[in-house]
């Protein structure tokens, strides 16, 4: 399709003094499963190669990231949109981005340009699959707020304004969902390789799911990995040398304040005896209400010297995000894509520009590392920062952040494994060799905490003096609960509590106490203890995340309602997993392995009839392993495929693999991609 005249004059207006990329210079090499492998001379052209190539896949989600931080979701969402839009001027997206930008290389710089000129360029190309005409050009700029939107809302921004809107004023500290991460070092292989699992556990669809991709230049770029929609730059996988894994951590990265308001009207706040005033700044709103109609409606926005401000019926508050004071996180992650060896690779974290994530590594020099990674601030120690602080002295301000070297970090254990579970960083390795708590800033607000996942994989690793490669799949896919269960709603009960003598419960608490505690699709078990676990979850602790531990009787009752459940969707209540549990796409539906807090877990929605569909977990994974000589072996799959297009081959043909606890090697080498790829095409 011809560029119309427009688009491509908006175009050239968006280039600006940037290098104009010719797209004949770039290849793209799709794979027998469509994993788009982008070769060019140099690193701005495979960055247009990358907007090109994910475009084809799922253009719409990469426009809907790029809309909320253009403040046009509501353009195109109407009022579901409205909001996100609001929170982009709330956070000030764009005053972080001006005044940051400066920040970054002139290298990478040019690698944004060129991740932008092919993205307007796919557009142009695609009028018809545009969503909001007004949106593009897109810039550079509009990539950083995208960055900075998105990692706020990682961090746990969305759900602190939410709290504060809703006058709940508390900090919210969601139990962590999943994301493993293990390296092995080769003293505990016994075939001499250095191994390391990419495990990250997300939505398998939407803002935030796994893109894989293959990015190759003659400027030394090679990485292998997983990235999101929008990303410029592999989010975490391998280059030829080194490879790292992402998993969510849990410092204390939000702060709350109160401020003492000089009247209940005004917007004067107290700060030692100062009055000051709150930086007001009016956020337009553009919302759609029927098609071809938009409403423009103005919401006032305030901030403070502490950060964004939100007026509910208890007071004034403001809050604070790391991702509030750095752009260079794509930047860094670039100079990780990029890194030679260990210390190259640790000079990238020494930016210091990711604002949070655990990072488990591993190299082809046997190298294995482990560091809670963080953006945090030097807090006084004389407040209570896990709770909201007083707003009205300048002694809960600050504007010093700890260094890379104050941080959690391990590295080469003699026990030879560094794993994470989204579990506590003082608990990375074998007992005698972990990281000591007592070393840190209590203000850090490092969590102490187990998980199921991680008290399942010391049970397993405890059995090895050394392991092979199956030995470390069956690791990574082992669907067992430990022996002593930690989930937040305590069940334990259910196995030896007698509720009741009717017979109507004697078939489900037969089911749950011989249940081995195991979530294979053939289990009969596991489906009954999520009902009644979300059932007491709903029902009595009001859909949160806290600690509760249920009444006899609320077991009982939420037992009585599994009972019903199962029979009148299912005719029965001896139903395996596989019934109730599904992979869904489209029309094909394949029975699906995992549950809550298992290392290979699976978050399901309710879908039909009774059943459920897998919605964030095992999602893209990746096991590699290091010989001391050669490229790395690759193995990776994801939960569909490469393609978001429902009439792509490729939109649904990892399925089967991915159920089946299967995975299809990659490789590094470009002129082996080359020989063997279905498709070569330049971006045109």
């Amino acid at each position: 399709m011809r560029l119309t005249t427009f688009l491509f004059s908006l175009i050239i207006s968006s280039i600006g003094s940037a290098q104009i990329i010719n797209p004949i210079g770039i290849e793209i090499m799709r794979d027998h499963y469509g994993v788009p492998h982008i070769y060019a001379k140099t690193d701005p052209e495979v960055a247009y190669g990358l907007a090109w190539a994910h475009a084809e896949d799922d253009f719409e989600t990469i426009q809907l990231t790029l809309l909320g931080a253009k403040q046009m979701l509501g353009r195109h969402l109407g009022k579901s949109g409205a909001p996100v839009d609001y929170v982009v001027g709330l956070l000030d997206c764009e005053g972080v981005v001006r005044k940051h930008k400066s920040t970054l290389s002139e290298d990478f710089l040019s690698v944004l340009e060129g991740y932008v000129q092919g993205f307007n360029a796919y557009g142009a190309a695609h009028p018809s699959e545009v969503l909001v005409k007004k949106a593009f050009p897109v810039s550079v700029d509009d990539m950083l707020k995208a960055y900075v939107l998105s990692l706020s809302v990682i961090l746990g921004g969305d759900k602190t304004i939410q709290s504060l809107v809703e006058n709940k004023i508390e900090k919210i500290w969601e139990q962590p969902k999943g994301s493993n991460a293990i390296a092995i070092s080769r003293n505990k292989t016994t075939d001499g390789q250095t191994y390391l699992a990419v495990n990250s556990h997300q939505p398998l669809t939407g803002p935030v799911s796994w893109y894989e991709a293959h990015l190759v230049s003659d400027q030394g770029w090679n990485a292998l990995g997983g990235l999101f929609p929008g990303g410029s730059t592999i989010f975490h996988g391998t280059n030829p040398s080194l490879g790292w894994a992402h998993t969510v951590n849990y410092p204390d990265m939000i702060d709350i304040w109160q401020l003492e308001m000089k009247s209940s009207k005004g917007n004067t706040y107290i700060v030692d005896g100062n009055e000051l005033e709150l930086e007001e700044k009016k956020v337009k709103l553009k919302v759609k209400i029927l098609p071809g109609f938009r409403l423009t409606v103005a919401r006032k926005a305030y901030s403070s010297i502490y950060g964004p401000v939100i007026k509910n019926d208890s007071g004034v508050f403001a809050f604070d995000l790391a991702s509030l004071h750095e752009v260079r996180t794509p930047e860094q992650w670039y100079r990780m894509n990029k890194a030679k060896d260990f210390e190259s690779f640790k000079s990238a974290l020494e930016m210091m520009s990711l604002p949070m994530f655990n990072i488990i590594y591993a190299d082809n020099a046997d190298n294995i590392y482990y560091v809670s990674n963080a953006l945090l601030p030097k807090r006084n120690p004389n407040y209570k920062w896990r709770e909201v602080v007083p707003g009205n002295t300048y002694s809960t301000s600050y504007n010093e952040y700890f260094k890379f070297s104050d941080l959690p970090q391990l590295a080469n254990p003699k026990a030879g494994y560094i794993f994470n579970t989204n579990h506590s960083p003082f608990l990375a390795t074998a007992s005698g060799e972990n990281i000591q708590s007592t070393l840190f800033d209590k203000t850090m607000g490092y969590n102490v905490w187990n998980n199921n996942r991680s008290l399942r994989f010391i049970e397993l690793i405890n059995k090895y003096d050394k392991l092979n490669y199956q030995d470390f799949l069956r690791i990574k896919y082992d669907a067992q609960l430990p022996d002593s269960v930690v989930y937040k709603i305590d069940l334990n009960r259910v196995l030896d509590t007698d509720f009741s003598s009717s017979e109507e419960l004697s078939d489900v608490l037969q089911i749950l106490r011989q249940w081995d505690k195991n979530a294979e699709t053939n289990s009969v078990g596991p489906a009954q203890f999520i009902e009644l676990y979300y059932y007491i979850n709903r029902t009595y602790n009001n859909g949160t995340n806290k600690e509760y531990l249920p009444l006899d009787k609320e077991i009982e009752e939420g037992l009585v309602f599994i009972t019903n459940y199962f029979k009148k969707h299912f005719g029965k209540v001896n139903v395996s997993l596989g019934e109730y549990q599904k992979l869904v796409r489209g029309e094909r539906k394949l029975p699906l392995r995992g549950m809550p807090d298992v290392l290979a877990a699976m978050y399901s929605q309710p879908h039909e009839n009774g059943t459920v569909a897998g919605a964030a977990g095992e999602s893209y994974i990746m096991m590699i392993r290091y010989p001391k000589e050669g490229l790395p072996v690759i193995e990776t799959v994801n939960s569909y495929g490469a393609s978001n297009r429902s009439s792509s081959t490729h939109y649904d043909d990892q399925m089967n693999l991915f159920v089946n606890k299967e995975r299809k090697a990659m490789t590094l080498d470009i002129n082996e991609v080359r020989k063997n790829a279905k498709k070569i095409y330049h971006p045109q």
